[in-house]
């Protein structure tokens, strides 16, 4: 048994339809992030992974779900941000026979690391990104499996769609499972927090954090997802979310209104308040008239992070289009 098994803590497990479970990745808080463990017969696959500090999570999910680390087979990263993929080195190292499938843009970044490392002590600033990210591990060059747009890849027979799918990130994919009518989609489809279900169903959020937001890649990303009629997406922040016609339409929809927030305060005198004052407009309205069962003050504690850099983003998609 390796180091990385012994003592391992106790893992928060939400199991789903189809041999899918939520392992949380205990990243920031409980409900934040959800890393999904797949199994097929006697293989698994993990979907995106958390942080260095999310790994022993991940190990005690598999043994109590009775996944020897010997039986991964894939570990499956959406994108190279490491909220999805700080910890995917280290991961790596528990389980030996697992390749590592990541898009092409995203590759390098995992095989060394160092540029992925700086471009987040940017966002972040250096104490921060030490303290939720630490050292990220590189994945040996063999141990990477890089995919091409509309590649399938099996996992004991289950077939799963690659999709390149750029918007939040241009080294972004999602892995859709035609059979189980269902896809594994990173950040492209939102985020969409348990906490504020409702009896209308799920609440989501675009996230249009830095450096790579596109309003209309994004917007064709979620148009491609949709095309595959996928009953069930599972997000990493949070896991499964059903009504998907009417999610994806409450996407577009605020992907364009957070563009327009972006363009009427390109002017402004302080456009990162401006665009996060409208913002948080825009989504308190939003979740009002949603039935969200929390006030407005868990609201903004909730969606603070998500604000902050949401706002960044959009503030760096303003730059970039003035160059």
């Amino acid at each position: 048994m390796n180091d990385e098994a012994t003592a391992l803590p106790t893992p928060r497990l939400w199991r789903h339809p189809d041999g899918i479970t939520a392992i949380d990745a205990e990243y920031l808080y409980p409900g934040h992030a959800a890393a999904h463990v797949v199994q097929q017969g006697s293989r698994a696959a993990f979907v995106d992974v958390g942080t260095n500090d999310s790994v022993p999570y991940l190990l005690a999910g598999l043994r109590a779900l009775g996944v020897a680390p010997e039986a991964v087979e894939f570990v499956l990263l959406t994108h190279v941000h490491l909220d999805h993929a700080g910890g995917a080195g280290r991961l790596m190292r528990a389980l030996p026979n697992a390749v590592c499938v990541v898009h092409p843009r995203g590759a390098p970044h995992m095989i060394d690391p160092a540029k992925l490392i700086a471009g987040a002590r940017a966002v972040y600033g250096a104490e921060r990104f030490e303290r939720l990210y630490g050292h990220i591990e590189p994945i040996a060059a063999e141990r990477v499996r890089i995919t091409q747009d509309d590649e399938r890849l099996s996992l004991a027979g289950r077939a799963f769609e690659i999709l390149h799918t750029p918007g939040h990130a241009l080294h972004h994919q999602a892995f859709v499972d035609p059979a189980h009518r269902c896809a594994f989609t990173g950040d492209t489809f939102g985020i969409s927090y348990r906490e504020l279900d409702s009896a209308a169903g799920a609440f989501i959020l675009p996230t249009t954090t830095p450096t790579q937001f596109d309003p209309d890649q994004l917007c064709a990303s979620i148009d491609r997802l949709l095309e595959r009629k996928p009953e069930t997406m599972y997000l990493m922040h949070y896991s499964r979310v059903v009504g998907v016609p009417r999610l994806g339409a409450s996407l577009q929809h605020q992907i364009r209104e957070l563009e327009r927030i972006a363009r009427e305060a390109a002017m402004a005198a302080d456009r990162a308040a401006a665009i996060g004052e409208a913002m948080w407009k825009l989504w308190h309205g939003l979740a009002v008239n949603h039935g969200c069962p929390v006030g407005a003050a868990r609201l903004r504690e909730l969606l603070r992070g998500d604000l902050e850099l949401n706002t960044r983003g959009l503030v760096h998609w303003l730059d970039t289009r003035a160059r």
